[in-house]
């Protein structure tokens, strides 16, 4: 399968990389693909992953992830195209963050609305899955822990793009939580910021979530 990644960050190059050990072919998009840090991150990924434009990754992928950081989200899309985007399974694995004010960082958007909202409005014709949101991007494949494997947890309206996304999960480890609709992003979001708050106190980061049942 094709899969377009927005973003050359820490999470894009991780993602990169798990797709591609499953056999996916895979196109990092960045603002400027000639960049030294274009560059950097194509001896990251080597011959696993290309990176290329932000429009060139969301026309390539059947399956297109957002990693970008929250503050260049929109532009990104907007120089990607919107319309590439129309009919695809979009995976958000974005959290609208704000460090302006230091750590930890609040939320930009909270109770009424998400990040995973404003994302599914932007690509209207897109069917938006968030998904790896709650963890660190150490972890965001095969997450191995002593008390068994940590849960994901996602939303989306469509049903069938959350099979497509559970289904690419459970290759990368996860036990997957279906918590409904889009707006569960509203609950999921913060989860990032809690992740964040514990990892600061603790000054650990390999932790992550579990819902136990009986």
């Amino acid at each position: 399968m094709n899969i377009g990644i927005l973003g050359t960050g820490s999470v894009g190059c991780v993602l990169a990389g798990g797709f591609a050990d499953i056999g996916d072919k895979v196109k990092l998009g960045t603002r400027d693909p000639g960049s030294d840090k274009a560059r950097d991150t194509q001896k990251k990924v080597g011959t696993n992953a290309s990176v290329t434009t932000f429009a060139d990754a969301a026309a390539f992928g059947e399956i297109v992830v957002i990693a970008t950081q929250w503050a260049g989200t929109e532009n990104a899309l907007n120089l990607a195209g919107h319309e590439r985007f129309n009919g695809k399974v979009v995976i958000d694995a974005t959290n609208p963050l704000d460090t302006s004010h230091g750590m930890p960082p609040v939320l930009t958007h909270g109770h009424t609305d998400s990040g995973g909202e404003q994302v599914q409005r932007w690509l209207h014709g897109a069917k938006v899955v968030k998904a790896f949101n709650i963890v660190g991007n150490a972890h965001m494949i095969n997450p191995k822990f002593p008390g068994g494997p940590p849960d994901m947890f996602i939303c989306g309206n469509d049903a069938g793009a959350k099979k497509v996304v559970t289904d690419i999960l459970k290759k990368f480890g996860w036990p997957v939580i279906d918590i409904g609709g889009i707006e569960g992003a509203r609950l999921l979001e913060p989860l990032c910021i809690l992740w964040v708050v514990y990892g600061m106190k603790t000054n650990s980061w390999n932790h992550a979530f579990k819902l136990l049942r009986k």
